[in-house]
């Protein structure tokens, strides 16, 4: 295996100093990675020469600017910080603070207890139950489904409570976190493994607490654990990346056959950019799962068939091997991925009824409104779904991605029902005809109880974005961000009514007079968008679809009114059915709240009248039917689309 901070350091001494950066990542992946060709990195090498000698263009002072299609050339946009985004959100600080207070609650023994049970240590407590029970006799199909992934979700608790840490500074969060990761520590052991059905998921899960641990919350020992994680673990994993349904143990059940070790690479290689060793950027190329990408890369639609969230999870590798080292190939793949998934996607933006990708113009998605209840797997797809598009969004700077994390967010884990502290956890979605939120009875302490609080802690890391030149907003959430410009500090603070209201305000507070962009999503769906500084309107017209920027010299008391006018609209279930429909407003699906279909035509469905801030409703022959957006369905019975005639 070459050094790779040695290549580093002879191309740093080989190549103009301008050029440094681009070249030597090209350099770095052609030499690390079988995947790559040297045609594959004559041409990358190329396009970095391309990317020197092509300035970035400055943007002229009170103007607005189209960024729609921007070269590959600007520079990747940054993540801000969790506790540089704080939220003003009713929603979002309530499933926070509730996520926060059930993790806190849950006894470090009872955390504890099937990993020593496995290690084969006294394991005094409470047992969970659930999923994260051990059970050395499990039997698919038994009651609450006990023992079929027990730890499965600690590191991810571990991971959220590090996160929530970072935005709350709470202590109490930092000790759990430490207390915990030395706990953890005591129990690593062959014995572990060897009883784990899903080694490389539950490996993968306790990497990113250990990561998060020390990132966020300066865990000095986060590291020298994960060390001694990675070399117990590694010998009972597969030596690639085996795909769900594989049998690779010998003398197991189909059970043994659903690890995901094929979606792992993503947190190797955030370890590794982190500062955990080369060795973790080495497991990740090892372990990505190329006869996935590589039919991705080339366009092939290969979705049908696999698991819904591990393999839209799995892109999320994709997206960080270019992300580390530049690798094209699975840019490709991720961003043809996320095209091929949108193609399937129900009008809420989830996707994978029953757990399962579909095949391309099928009537799958449609005939699941009718024979199943299981729609979208929630929290664990958001958690996915956001991962995915903030990194395309990061790369591309294309707007649809933001439009897709929002349509995601509002319309389905922002409506999720609460983690419960018995581990009831809300897992499905339901988009069928005669759809409910229900808590399902075999799922106590489930993989989305491991995922919601990590979505709770990550929408502050996805409404805005930076880049050397200023600030980009994502999101349209009640929040004050505040950051570093040019050495100065500035603060942007915006209120407003969104999704339900169209007009959000911005303020700007500033250490003295700054020259920096802010760039505005300009959501697809809006038509006659407008932009407003200090009471005057900017005459450019904004593009929908792209994101709007001004650059100007911002004071304290510098006011932005951003207009995205908001009308109803409809949306077919797919082209081959466009009778079953869905009512939008804006971003947001406005559900049926029925318990049968009742006789509608498609101008009955867009005179909707507003009862309420949040609330419509439509004329029929009988009573008139009420909608309601997702985040404010609790028991009632509603349907997402409806069938006109």
């Amino acid at each position: 295996m070459v050094c790779l901070v040695g290549l580093r350091n002879l191309l740093t001494w080989l190549i103009p100093s301008q050029a440094n950066e681009t070249w030597i990542i090209m350099a770095i992946t052609m030499f690390a990675s079988p995947q790559i060709s040297r045609r594959g990195f004559m041409r990358s090498a190329a396009f970095a020469a391309a990317a020197v000698a092509l300035p970035y263009r400055a943007l002229s002072q009170n103007s607005v600017v189209q960024k729609n299609n921007v070269p590959s050339v600007s520079p990747h946009l940054k993540q801000f910080d969790y506790g540089d985004v704080e939220f003003a959100s009713g929603l979002h600080d309530e499933q926070l603070e509730h996520t926060r207070s059930v993790l806190m609650g849950l006894s470090d023994d009872s955390l504890l207890k099937p990993f020593r049970q496995m290690s084969g240590q006294p394991a005094p407590g409470e047992d969970l139950g659930g999923w994260y029970r051990y059970d050395p006799n499990y039997k698919t199909g038994g009651p609450d489904n006990a023992g079929f992934a027990p730890t499965c979700t600690f590191g991810q608790w571990v991971s959220a409570l590090a996160r929530m840490y970072a935005i709350r500074r709470d202590q109490a969060i930092r000790e759990k976190v430490l207390r915990l990761n030395r706990l953890y520590a005591q129990t690593i052991s062959d014995a572990y493994y060897d009883k784990n059905r899903f080694p490389t998921y539950c490996y993968d899960k306790i990497v990113r607490g250990l990561v998060d641990s020390h990132k966020y919350v300066g865990d000095p020992d986060a590291f020298s654990i994960l060390e001694q994680t990675t070399n117990t673990a590694l010998p009972h994993f597969p030596k690639c990346a085996v795909e769900h349904g594989q049998a690779w143990r010998p003398n197991k059940d189909e059970t043994w056959t659903w690890d995901e070790s094929y979606t792992i690479s993503e947190n190797l290689f955030i370890a590794y950019e982190c500062g955990a060793g080369e060795r973790y950027q080495q497991f990740a190329w090892q372990y990505l799962d190329n006869d996935y990408y590589d039919p991705l890369a080339e366009g092939r639609d290969v979705l049908a068939g696999r698991h819904a969230y591990s393999y839209v999870n799995s892109l999320g590798s994709a997206m960080q091997a270019y992300l580390t080292l530049g690798s094209e190939k699975h840019l490709r793949a991720a961003k043809n991925g996320f095209d091929m998934l949108s193609r399937q996607s129900f009008v809420t933006g989830g996707w994978g009824p029953d757990e399962m990708l579909r095949a391309p113009d099928s009537s799958e998605l449609c005939a699941s409104l009718s024979n199943t209840h299981a729609s979208f797997e929630t929290p664990c797809g958001s958690y996915a779904h956001f991962k995915l598009t903030r990194k395309l969004l990061r790369v591309t700077r294309d707007a649809r991605y933001g439009d897709s994390m929002e349509r995601v967010m509002y319309n389905t884990v922002l409506g999720a029902k609460p983690l419960m502290p018995d581990g009831r956890t809300y897992y499905y979605s339901d988009y069928s005809f005669q759809g409910r939120k229900v808590y399902r009875p075999d799922q106590h302490w489930a993989c989305c109880s491991g995922t919601l609080p990590q979505v709770a802690a990550d929408y502050r890391i996805n409404t805005y974005f930076h880049d050397p030149q200023g600030v980009w907003v994502n999101l349209y959430i009640p929040s004050t961000l505040r950051w570093k410009q040019d050495g100065g500090d500035v603060a942007l603070t915006q209120e407003s009514q969104y999704p339900f209201d169209s007009l959000i305000h911005f303020r700007v507070e500033t250490s003295r007079a700054r020259r920096f962009a802010l760039n505005f999503r300009i959501p697809a769906w809006t038509r006659g968008a407008s932009l407003s500084v200090n009471g005057r309107r900017l005459p450019e017209d904004l593009i929908a679809g792209t994101f709007a920027t001004v650059q100007r010299e911002w004071r304290t008391g510098d006011r932005i009114a951003l207009d995205l006018p908001m009308a109803t609209r409809l949306e077919a279930v797919d082209p081959r059915h466009p009778q079953t429909v869905a009512l939008l407003f804006g971003p947001v699906v406005l559900f049926a709240i029925t318990d049968r279909q009742p006789s509608l035509r498609r101008a009955d469905l867009l005179a909707a009248q507003r009862t309420g801030l949040r609330s419509w409703q439509v004329r029929t022959s009988g009573v008139p039917l009420m909608l309601l957006p997702f985040t404010d369905i609790e028991d009632e019975q509603y349907s997402t689309y409806l069938t006109i005639a």
